[in-house]
């Protein structure tokens, strides 16, 4: 199954999910589920070869992808401390994110379910706990539950440099003017780097949101401010980051309000994702995003930002 079979259209607030489960030794069968958008292709197990140095006993080794990549495979079983894919007939889900390639061994794969981000819920901090943080959300389908899957939780925790942080040897600047941009992203360690990061710098005050639909909420109300006092939408902000995958109102459905409103459009919209690639940058090209990038490039974002906000409003028809 390839990628460009799988594109979900951008902007109506849905996403897919491929279901796949782990068979676990005592017979219980548990679901889980992963976003199509990371997902590029399906295929049937194959042989590997042991890398030196595993740096998880997780990690089953690696095989030959397309372009000579080498792609490790991770068995999610023996991740979730479930004992290890035993199926006869297991499936590896080979995904791209943060720029990099990662499969995962998993007993079988069930389908793709076309969902609402509405019907996404936070996982409890006591499943976040159990699971060691390593699912990321919960959808009730059918009858049963499916625990989505944190894939960038599990890769950073096979190789850190492919965490979003923030690097140690970043100065403050002393701007001309500091601006204020609104930042949306469900993960509380994510807003905290950003936060951060941007106090540090001292180019930017940040005014941060859980999701789009808050901070689709909160843009309306700068919106109310402007238009009561008769000023521009950019003297009360000035850019917006948004990540992409969020529960309630996702940030390509997001951008795409912004970008159709009268006055919310002159505001620069970088989108801050682990799907950012190049097979899938048209997609936020399409609803009107200004800029995007990989979660790992946490100071790439902030300079362009300022960029962008420096070269003034963009004006669209």
């Amino acid at each position: 199954m390839s990628q460009s079979q799988i594109l979900l259209e951008v902007g109506t607030n849905e996403l897919e999910l491929v279901e796949f489960y782990i068979d676990e030794p005592d017979g219980y069968r548990g679901y889980y589920g992963i976003n199509v958008s990371k997902v590029v292709e399906i295929s049937r197990s194959q042989p590997v070869t042991a890398m030196p140095q595993m740096p998880h006993p997780s990690v089953l080794g690696a095989f030959p992808f397309r372009d000579g990549r080498i792609v490790p495979l991770i068995d999610i079983s023996k991740f979730l401390n479930k004992g290890g894919v035993s199926s006869e007939d297991p499936r590896i889900i080979i995904t791209e994110f943060n720029r990099t390639h990662t499969a995962f061994l998993v007993s079988g794969v069930t389908r793709i379910h076309r969902i609402s981000w509405k019907q996404v819920e936070a996982p409890t901090p006591l499943l976040l706990e159990i699971s060691g943080g390593s699912i990321t959300a919960v959808v009730r389908l059918e009858g049963r539950v499916v625990f989505v899957l944190d894939a960038e939780a599990i890769v950073a925790t096979m190789n850190p440099a492919l965490s979003v942080k923030m690097n140690d040897d970043i100065g403050q600047i002393t701007p001309d003017q500091k601006y204020h941009i609104l930042h949306a992203d469900d993960s509380v360690s994510i807003r905290r780097l950003v936060s951060d990061l941007l106090k540090k710098e001292g180019r930017f005050d940040v005014t941060q949101a859980n999701d789009g639909e808050e901070a689709w909420k909160i843009l309306q109300q700068y919106k109310a401010r402007a238009e009561e006092a008769n000023a521009p939408i950019t003297n009360f902000v000035q850019g917006v980051i948004s990540d992409i995958e969020m529960p309630n109102l996702d940030g390509l459905t997001l951008c795409r309000y912004i970008k159709e409103d009268h006055l919310l459009k002159q505001l620069p919209v970088a989108m801050f994702s682990s799907l950012i690639s190049n097979s899938l940058a048209h997609k936020c090209e399409s609803v009107g995003a200004d800029a995007q990038f990989a979660k790992p490039d946490l100071q790439g974002i902030s300079d362009k930002m300022y960029e962008l906000i420096k070269a003034g409003p963009k004006i669209t028809q």
